[in-house]
């Protein structure tokens, strides 16, 4: 999950609501039909290849696996990896621009988990109910399966990293040379640690993360305000972030920036500039995702060896309270206005199957989301951030909030979450803010 906030416009990454349908007026209206009418029209199949969109294959990994499909023959086209953005905001971006014009020739969407629930009330992305019935279903991770539901339908597969989580990673050899034998518990213990060991090892920061006013940061947020005991909605959709628990968990978010366990420009980093840095030996922890252990040992992209680094979970507030990592990952859906539904659909079989995620799992170190893998001895052993996953991240993964107009909330969340933690507002303004915002939000979409 590699975003920037790279948004375009003042409806980028959201679901029109009657307020911003009215705001666009005259010519906008006609701009403003086409989010409804994906299933009519041309595009989907011009191009004779089954085209697959998702972001940079930094690995090698997806186009061995496509090259493989193409060799087997299992469809009669030939499938391609279009390359979007790296960033989750910039891919959102241009995805809406083709859907919206009802003219592209995509056929397989590779989604980030939140958007099913925003691409299907569009009719963008198709329900694969018939396709991909419970019996499969069963196969996968619950949580992957729940963000891929509408409305009784379900309109995506799981693929990888999914269920991604976060995790914090930290220099086991580090903290051994200062005598820490075991990582922190609380967040007041990852911050003592940061500055200690940094200190003592002559490391450039304590650490690092994704901060930046994008999807990255509001998902880094949220577990702060989770292990402390807040939420943004409760179960009947009501928005609850107004609470000491929440303002709390925002407060020593932006601690770690005020104690100088992490350096301040991590409030404008993103999951590049924070692994990098890791990698480049120049922090003490990091949080990332399942994904950046497959760097470990690759010369070519770092100086850390995996036998020098440790994982574990997300630190909480107190001893004994629960953690929770938020859920990130990808899956793959079938564009509405494709005309090679059958060929698409062949190509999610083959790029979902446990044999192709296996493959993709040891190559890059990702999650997989075939329960199957999680006791895989081969996957164990070549990955071990998965004996992690099935330990510990499944049982305390969650999701950040599953309403069609998340693409509203996680706008104004960044924003917040972003100038909480530069200092430039209190955690009791930002959560204030928020809860009138984000509750004028599900209002209107009522």
């Amino acid at each position: 999950m590699t975003e920037k906030n790279e948004g375009s416009g003042a409806f980028a990454g959201r679901k029109l609501n009657r307020r911003d349908f009215l705001k666009m007026g005259g010519a906008g209206l006609a701009g403003a039909a086409l989010l409804g009418t994906a299933g009519c029209g041309g595009g989907g199949s011009g191009s004779g290849k089954i085209i697959f969109t998702m972001g940079p294959d930094a690995d090698g990994s997806i186009a061995k696996l496509i090259n493989k499909f193409n060799k087997q023959k299992i469809s009669e086209l030939e499938a391609i990896h279009r390359e979007m953005p790296a960033s989750s905001n910039g891919y959102y971006d241009k995805l809406r621009t083709e859907f919206q014009a009802g003219t592209s020739d995509i056929s397989v969407v590779g989604v980030d988990v939140i958007w099913p629930k925003q691409f299907a009330p569009q009719n963008w992305i198709m329900d694969l109910s018939d396709r991909f019935p419970e019996s499969e279903q069963k196969k996968f991770i619950p949580v992957t399966i729940s963000v891929a539901e509408y409305e009784g339908g379900i309109y995506a597969v799981p693929w990888l990293s999914c269920p991604d989580a976060g995790l914090l990673y930290y220099r086991k050899d580090l903290l051994d040379e200062s005598g820490i034998s075991d990582p922190p518990e609380t967040w007041d213990d990852l911050k003592e640690m940061a500055v200690q060991v940094s200190e003592e090892a002559g490391v450039q920061n304590g650490f690092v993360f994704q901060g930046s006013n994008y999807e990255g940061g509001v998902c880094n947020a949220l577990e702060y305000i989770w292990t402390h005991g807040g939420d943004v909605l409760d179960d009947n959709d009501n928005v609850v972030i107004d609470s000491p628990e929440a303002a709390a968990g925002l407060e020593t978010y932006a601690s770690m920036l005020t104690s100088g366990a992490s350096p301040e420009a991590v409030a404008n980093w993103t999951e590049t500039e924070s692994s990098a840095n890791f990698y480049n030996g120049d922090s003490v922890f990091i949080r990332y995702w399942p994904s950046l252990y497959g760097g470990f040992g690759d010369t070519a992209t770092t100086k850390i060896k995996p036998e020098q680094i440790g994982i574990t979970k997300i630190p909480v507030d107190k001893p004994g309270d629960p953690t929770y990592s938020c859920l990130g990952g990808w899956e793959m859906s079938i564009y509405a206005n494709t005309e090679i539904e059958d060929d698409a659909w062949k190509f999610i079989e083959f790029m979902t199957s446990e044999q192709s995620q296996k493959e993709r799992v040891i190559i890059g170190g990702y999650d997989p989301s075939r329960k199957a893998l999680y006791d895989d001895p081969e996957v164990a052993e070549a990955t071990p951030v998965v004996k992690l996953a099935k330990d510990v991240l499944l049982k305390n993964v969650k999701s950040r909030p599953v309403t069609e107009y998340y693409g509203d909330m996680s706008l104004e969340m960044a924003e917040q979450f972003n100038s909480a933690l530069k200092g430039d507002i209190s955690p009791e303004e930002a959560v204030k803010t928020l809860q009138k915002s984000l509750g004028q939000i599900m209002e209107e979409a009522q």
